[in-house]
């Protein structure tokens, strides 16, 4: 693992991690549950960041200085920062440039430097990629103002995330709860299915899709971190917390049993390929965006009842007529051992090229009023505690946005996320190729955990 919190910071969020888990579970089921739309608050809103915006920290003017900040955001989630990045100009006077950045975000940065021609901050979505940027000498903590915004508005688990070796380098700016499961109202009011609490229920409901004439699941294997979020969710709930830490730490190999159980589990659903819109061969193909959106197109016949994912899923089906709330709801993933799994990822600003401009954007990101006109915009969810719940468009986002923040420290970071970037974070190569093998081929659950220790081995060197 890449940023280690301290020794008792990690033994204390271990011993709190399952009674957490099923405090934040239950407060999302019954949100959940509580967010059917009669309230009109159906969440496509894309006008919320017109609102003048509050001002609770004090920037400096930069007239005449010019930034550029790289993320791998496209679409809609980089229209919105741009927003953000907008009301940063305003008040300081500063240029801000947004760069599109590819994945491996750590290759595309490091072109960038050896070209001579780095941004100044970076969005980078993974802790190891933070790890790695100051390993190389690229990253440069963060100054006083930031960290003051930072004792202020987060907890000290997200604080903890993003430092190295003690040191304050990352900015959690996004947060995301990947422990959730998307669906077409319409397909399971067709069906009579019913929203799962255990996977077998899960299983059963899939069944019950299928049996209607809809393929349950859409799933976007292009994109192999999605891949990632199963088996994580399959892993937590079943092997527990304490192995999670563990196999996140490659303390424990990737040929344990613990990890046999979680793929021959996420196997009864991968390997049905009529549970699959496209089969295998479909999904593989198709990317994260797409497998939201075509399961909320098609009237009665989409191409899929369910969808898995966090919730920035929110920011896909607002590109469809389907509206949150109504055509589109969401129940947490489903209990696969004692309590249901409760997975976050999230994206931390880095400053790249130190300067007063560049600390100053790392204040505004870590202070509540850049994370509240994002949460305006939807399809985003922040750390920050001080960002009234009422930012949030819609009922659904709002109890997301209060169960993350009532974690505090307890929460499980996504694995893939904490891993060197080389197994955890490469398109085509370590966890995102063997899992999208695996997709493939699940009756290969051997042969899948043995590509997996041997490329978590060259990866964390051991």
């Amino acid at each position: 693992m890449h940023s280690r919190s301290s020794t008792t910071s990690r033994t204390r969020t271990r011993r709190a991690a399952r009674a957490a888990a099923a405090a934040l579970a239950g407060a999302l089921a019954f949100s959940l549950t509580a967010c059917g739309g009669d309230d009109g608050d159906g969440g496509n809103e894309t006008d919320g960041g017109a609102n003048e915006t509050a001002n609770t920290v004090t920037l400096p003017k930069l007239d005449g200085e010019t930034l550029e900040v790289a993320a791998v955001w496209t679409g809609p989630e980089q229209a919105n920062f741009k927003k953000v990045l907008q009301e940063f100009e305003k008040r300081t006077g500063a240029k801000v440039t947004f760069v599109p950045a590819q994945d491996p975000i750590i290759n595309f940065l490091g072109s960038k430097i050896a070209g001579g021609a780095p941004p100044d901050v970076a969005m980078l979505p993974q802790v190891g990629a933070i790890k790695q940027a100051v390993d190389k000498g690229w990253a440069k903590p963060v100054g006083a103002e930031a960290q003051e915004q930072l004792t202020k508005n987060y907890s000290q688990g997200w604080q903890d995330l993003g430092k190295v070796d003690g040191k304050q380098y990352g900015v959690y700016y996004k947060a995301a709860n990947k422990s959730l499961i998307w669906y077409n109202t319409q397909v399971f009011e067709n069906a009579g299915a019913e929203e799962p609490k255990t996977w077998d229920d899960l299983l059963t409901t899939a069944q019950t899709v299928y049996d209607s004439g809809v393929t349950p699941f859409s799933i976007g294997g292009a994109d192999g971190w999605t891949l990632t979020d199963w088996f994580e969710n399959v892993y937590l709930s079943q092997a527990g917390p304490e192995k999670y830490d563990q196999l996140a730490q490659h303390e424990i190999k990737w040929t344990d049993p613990s990890v046999t159980e979680a793929l021959t589990t996420l196997a009864e659903i991968w390997g049905k390929k009529d549970y699959i819109a496209g089969g295998a061969d479909g999904a593989l193909q198709t990317e994260f965006p797409a497998s939201v959106t075509q399961t909320f197109t098609g009237g009665d016949q989409p191409k899929a009842g369910m969808v898995f994912e966090g919730d920035f899923v929110q920011v896909n089906i607002a590109e469809t007529d389907a509206e949150v709330g109504t055509d589109a709801k969401v129940f947490a993933f489903p209990a696969v051992g004692d309590t249901a799994p409760v997975v976050s990822g999230g994206d931390a600003a880095v400053i790249l090229e130190d300067s007063k401009a560049a600390q100053a954007l790392a204040t505004f990101l870590a202070s509540p009023d850049a994370a509240t006109i994002q949460a305006e915009l939807g399809g985003y969810l922040s750390p920050n505690k001080n960002v009234d719940p009422s930012a949030y468009p819609n009922a659904v986002q709002q109890e997301m946005a209060k169960s993350l923040v009532a974690a505090g420290d307890d929460f499980r970071f996504d694995m893939s996320d904490q891993a060197p970037q080389a197994f955890g974070g490469t398109p085509g190569k370590g966890e995102w190729k063997a899992l999208q093998d695996f997709l493939k081929n699940p009756k290969d659950v051997k042969g899948t955990q043995e590509q997996l220790e041997a490329d978590a081995a060259a990866a964390y060197g051991n």
